[in-house]
């Protein structure tokens, strides 16, 4: 559907399971990919097609939540590569809530830094080279807890609308110099994980990883040039 050829594409928690089907989708659309996990071995056993290729670039033991290391990562894919046309921040993760006053403090730090600061360093890292290039298209994955308040949810929902906020003021700071900011919210995802600790749900109403892909490759496309630091649902049935 949409052509990626010589594009470079970044994708943070590539090993997971909306990180591989975004990484994937990029990949038949023809990408030079550059795959991003903090694990060292993940990434070779998933991707092991890409590990010797020169078309693609496995950035393995990569902490996201590090400046340091996430600047290194992008420095190498522009020494290899020349460019960064894209970047997808599918890193993040949910931890079962509290009430806001018994919520443990290592789990709001968890979460804050987990959601929202990695699109934050990663942002830093690669937004300078977009625009010495003049161009490029960021696309972050918050969620539907992101848009509004709920009970035991309180840090999740937080850090998610954390990275709503981000993306309208990247999409704002950035526009005028043709670098494309938006984000996609998720509702429950169709994983194996989400389906084992959440037996009795209906899982046919949750959203497929491959459906939320598609979405992410149009918002990075040419053909959403003109959207600029938008929340797009992506519900499923649910």
């Amino acid at each position: 559907m949409f052509d990626f050829s010589d594009r470079v594409v970044i994708v943070t928690g590539a090993a997971g399971n909306l990180g591989r089907a975004v990484a994937w989708a990029f990949q038949a659309a023809g990408a030079k990919l550059v795959l991003v996990d903090r694990a060292a071995d993940r990434l070779p056993r998933l991707f092991p097609e890409l590990a010797d290729s020169p078309d693609h670039f496995l950035a393995t033991s990569v902490d996201l939540t590090n400046p340091e290391a996430v600047e290194t990562m992008a420095e190498e894919a522009v020494k290899r590569f020349g460019r960064v046309d894209v970047l997808v921040n599918t890193a993040g993760g949910w931890r079962g809530g509290t009430p806001v006053h018994q919520t443990d403090l290592a789990t709001w730090d968890f979460l804050l830094n987990l959601n929202a600061r990695t699109v934050l360093i990663a942002g830093r890292a690669v937004i300078p080279h977009m625009l010495e290039q003049g161009s490029g298209r960021i696309v972050n994955v918050a969620a539907r807890a992101g848009l509004k308040g709920s009970a035991n949810n309180a840090a999740y929902g937080v850090s998610k609308s954390a990275v709503i906020r981000l993306t309208e003021s990247m999409a704002a700071e950035l526009k005028k110099q043709s670098i494309n900011v938006n984000c996609v919210l998720p509702s429950t995802i169709n994983t194996p994980q989400n389906r084992q600790a959440m037996p009795k749900a209906d899982h046919s109403r949750w959203v497929e990883p491959e459906a939320i892909a598609d979405v992410i490759l149009f918002l990075a496309s040419d053909a959403a040039r003109a959207v600029q630091g938008a929340a797009i649902p992506v519900y499923g049935k649910g």
